[in-house]
C-alpha cells in the first residue's frame, strides 16, 4: 500500500510538471553550424574587430602598468626622489627625471639555459647607444628593464617573467645604482604531438617530436614523419635557432626525405633526399626568407601506362639552388578576409654555374613566381565580400639545357583553376601531364554570409576562374602574336559552392562547368571538392 501511494504520488508531480512545461512559453533555441567553434572569449572580450583591438590594447597598457607599479615598488629604499605611494600618478610622472643606473642584471630561475645566451641577448639593451652619453634617469631604466623583459619572453623559452629592481649589493655601486632580478620558469622542454591534417588536396598522419631549448641557447630541435594519400612518406629533421640578439633573425637547418605519389597525373613516383639551410627576417616590406637547398630527386616506379616522356624523365637528378621568399601578408583573415592584401615573390637560382662553389646539379635555370590576393566588402551588399587572386610563374632554362620534369609549373585541379582536374592544364603525352615553364592564373570570387548566420564559419561563394600553362619555347619576345594569344586564350570555369573554414583548412564543395578549355586540358563538370590552405 505504502508502494503504490508513493508510485501514485510521483505521478502526480510528473503531471503537475508537464502541464507547467506546456503551459510556459517557448524559448527560442539559436542554431549552430556544424562543427562551430567551441572557444568562449574571455570575459567582457568584445567580437567586433575594431573594438576588440582597443579592448586589447586597454589589456597590454594595465599590464605595462602593474609591471612598473611593481617595479617601482622598491625603489623608496634607493635614496631616490621616488615616493612609496605607487597609486599616485603625480608622484610616479615627477620621479622619472631621477638619476639611476642598471648596475647588474640577474636571471634566476632558468635551469637549461647558458649563461652565455642570455649575456648575449641582454647586453645589447644595457648599452649607451646615444652618440652624446648623459646620466641616465628613472625612466631610461624602467625602459630597459621592459626591453630585456619583453626580450626574454620572445625567446619562448620561459613561462613566466617577473621582474625585480632593489638596490646594488656591490661595494663599489653607487647611492642610485640598482640590481635587477629577473625570476623566469622555464616551459616544457619535450613536445610529442600526433595528428591527421588535410590540405591542398592531400590527407596525412603526422608523428612530430620537438624539444625546446635543446642546448640552451632558444634553439628547436624537431624531428617528425608522416605518411599520406599523396606524399606517401616523409621524414624531417630540422633545427631552429636565433642568430642575432635582438631574436629578430633567425636560421634554420633540415634534412628531408619524402616520396610523393605523382600515378594520378604522370604515371610515376618521386623520391626526394636533400637538406635545406634557411635565414628569415621580417622587415617593414615583409618576411623575407633566403635559403639553399641541395636535393637528390629520382623519378621511379612508373606504370605499365607510363608515357615516353615520363620513361625519359626517369632516373636520378641532383638539384643545387639558392631562393629568395617575400611574403608580406596584411589581412585579417586568410579565408573570406573583408579587409586586406597577401603578396607572396618568390624567386630561385639554379646551377652550380650560376654561383661559384654551390655545387654541382643537372637543374640550370631561373625560376620567378608571384602571388597576389586582395579582398574588399562590397559597399552597398551587407555581409559580401570581393576577393581576387592572381598567380603567375617562368621558368628559363640557362646554358642550352632543358627544364627537367620535376621543377616545371603544374596548374588545375580545386585550389587552383577550379573544374579542371588536379594538374590538369598543360601539355599532354598520352595520359600523363608534362607541366609547363610559362603561366598565369587568376581568380574572382563573391563570397557571402549565409543569411541571419553572419557568424557562422560556413560561407557561400560564386567564382570565375582562368587560367593558362605552356612551355616557353613557343613563344619569341619578338612575336607580339603569340604572347596575346598566351594571355587573351585561357581555360576559364565558374561556378557556385560553400566554404567552411578549419582555420587554417578550407573547404570547398563547388559545383561548376569549364566555360573554355584547350583540347589537351583534363575538365571536370559537376561537382568538385577541395581542401586546402591556399586557394585562387
Amino acid at each position: 500500500m505504502t508502494v503504490a501511494t508513493s508510485i501514485l504520488g510521483s505521478s502526480r508531480i510528473g503531471t503537475q510538471r508537464y502541464n507547467q512545461a506546456r503551459s510556459a512559453p517557448a524559448r527560442c533555441v539559436s542554431l549552430r553550424a556544424p562543427l562551430a567553434y567551441t572557444v568562449k572569449h574571455r570575459e567582457g572580450e568584445p567580437t567586433d574587430p575594431e573594438k576588440l583591438q582597443e579592448w586589447q590594447k586597454e589589456r597590454i597598457e594595465r599590464r605595462l602598468k602593474d609591471e612598473y607599479q611593481s617595479s617601482l615598488k622598491r625603489l623608496g629604499e634607493l635614496g631616490i626622489s621616488c615616493l612609496p605611494d605607487v597609486h599616485s600618478r603625480m608622484q610616479i610622472h615627477a620621479s622619472m627625471d631621477s638619476t639611476a643606473r642598471v648596475a647588474d642584471v640577474h636571471v634566476q630561475g632558468n635551469t637549461r639555459t647558458r649563461s652565455s645566451f642570455l649575456g648575449y641577448i641582454i647586453n645589447p639593451h644595457l648599452k649607451n647607444t646615444t652618440s652624446t652619453p648623459k646620466p641616465e634617469t628613472l625612466e631610461d631604466v624602467l625602459n630597459r628593464v621592459h626591453r630585456i623583459s619583453d626580450t626574454l619572453e620572445r625567446t619562448d623559452i620561459f613561462h613566466s617573467v617577473r621582474v625585480t629592481l632593489e638596490r646594488s649589493r656591490s661595494p663599489l655601486a653607487g647611492s642610485n645604482d640598482v640590481d635587477v632580478t629577473y625570476n623566469v620558469r622555464d616551459r616544457p622542454r619535450m613536445f610529442l604531438k600526433g595528428s591527421t591534417e588535410t590540405g591542398n588536396g592531400e590527407g596525412s598522419a603526422t608523428a612530430i617530436a620537438r624539444m625546446r631549448n635543446a642546448f640552451g641557447g632558444a634553439e628547436t630541435l624537431e624531428g617528425s614523419i608522416s605518411y599520406g594519400t599523396r606524399t606517401r612518406q616523409a621524414f624531417q629533421v630540422r633545427l631552429e635557432a636565433p642568430i642575432t640578439p635582438t631574436l629578430m633573425t633567425r636560421g634554420e637547418l633540415s634534412a628531408f626525405k619524402f616520396e610523393r605519389d605523382q600515378t594520378s597525373f604522370a604515371s610515376s613516383h618521386e623520391g626526394v633526399t636533400g637538406f635545406k639551410a634557411t635565414l628569415r627576417r621580417p622587415t617593414a616590406l615583409g618576411l623575407h626568407e633566403l635559403s639553399y637547398e641541395f636535393s637528390r630527386r629520382r623519378i621511379k616506379n612508373l606504370t605499365p601506362a607510363a608515357s615516353i616522356s615520363v620513361r625519359e624523365a626517369a632516373g636520378p637528378t641532383v638539384k643545387s639552388s639558392i631562393s629568395h621568399i617575400l611574403v608580406r601578408d596584411t589581412r585579417d583573415g586568410t579565408i573570406a578576409s573583408p579587409v586586406g592584401s597577401f603578396l607572396k615573390w618568390t624567386s630561385e637560382y639554379y646551377g652550380a654555374q650560376e654561383l661559384a662553389g654551390v655545387g654541382g646539379g643537372d637543374a640550370s635555370f631561373v625560376k620567378t613566381e608571384v602571388e597576389t590576393h586582395v579582398s574588399r566588402p562590397l559597399p552597398f551588399v551587407s555581409g559580401t565580400t570581393v576577393s581576387f587572386g592572381l598567380r603567375s610563374g617562368i621558368l628559363v632554362p640557362t646554358f642550352g639545357r632543358k627544364s627537367l620534369f620535376c621543377d616545371r609549373f603544374y596548374l588545375g585541379g580545386p585550389t587552383s583553376v577550379r573544374m579542371f582536374k588536379q594538374n590538369g592544364l598543360g601539355l599532354k603525352d598520352r595520359a600523363d601531364s608534362l607541366g609547363g615553364e610559362l603561366f598565369w592564373s587568376a581568380g574572382l570570387s563573391f563570397i557571402s554570409d549565409i543569411p541571419r548566420k553572419s557568424h557562422w564559419p560556413l560561407k557561400s561563394h560564386i567564382f570565375f576562374n582562368a587560367g593558362r600553362l605552356d612551355m616557353l619555347d613557343r613563344y619569341r619576345a619578338t612575336d607580339a602574336a603569340l604572347l596575346r594569344e598566351f594571355f587573351a586564350r585561357p581555360s576559364v570555369s565558374a561556378g557556385v559552392g560553400l566554404i567552411y573554414r578549419f582555420d587554417p583548412i578550407r573547404l570547398e564543395v563547388n559545383f561548376g562547368v569549364p566555360l573554355v578549355a584547350a583540347k589537351s586540358d583534363w575538365a571536370r563538370k559537376g561537382v568538385q571538392v577541395g581542401i586546402g590552405l591556399e586557394f585562387l
